[in-house]
């Protein structure tokens, strides 16, 4: 029971396995980039009491598992995710433009697979997302 998340009137363990990519998968998200964005996903995770279990940023993508309140939906969920991220990028970093001229730094769709605690375990096990 204390792996669960407490709201008013609801206890839950809502997980979420979220992978995007860059547009056209060029790899930017190196060096200062890479770091600014995990911390503007987490930014936009703590303010909307999404709780980020495992993650990675890899060169052209992202992976994320995070535990959400039940009134997020997973597409809400990628849309503030993605966006708010694209947003702040490509204000700080000018660079970008370049390469991403219609202002969209990720890809159009995502990939979402719901959690259970034997998807979280096998991730655990293989090491495969370093912490964010």
């Amino acid at each position: 029971m204390s792996d669960y998340r407490k709201g008013a009137h609801t206890v839950h363990d809502i997980k979420y396995h979220f992978v995007w990519i860059t547009k056209y998968r060029y790899h930017v998200l190196r060096g200062d980039i890479a770091i600014r964005v995990r911390s503007i996903l987490r930014e936009v995770c703590m303010s909307y009491d999404n709780k980020i279990i495992k993650g990675a940023v890899s060169g052209d993508h992202i992976h994320m598992l995070v535990s959400c309140p039940p009134q997020l939906s997973p597409s809400k969920t990628a849309q503030l995710l993605k966006g708010r991220s694209s947003l702040k990028i490509q204000q700080e970093f000018p660079e970008l433009k370049k390469r991403y001229w219609g202002q969209h730094i990720w890809a159009r769709g995502y990939f979402c697979a719901s959690s259970g605690s034997v998807s979280e375990y096998r991730l655990a096990i293989r090491g495969q997302c370093p912490q964010i």
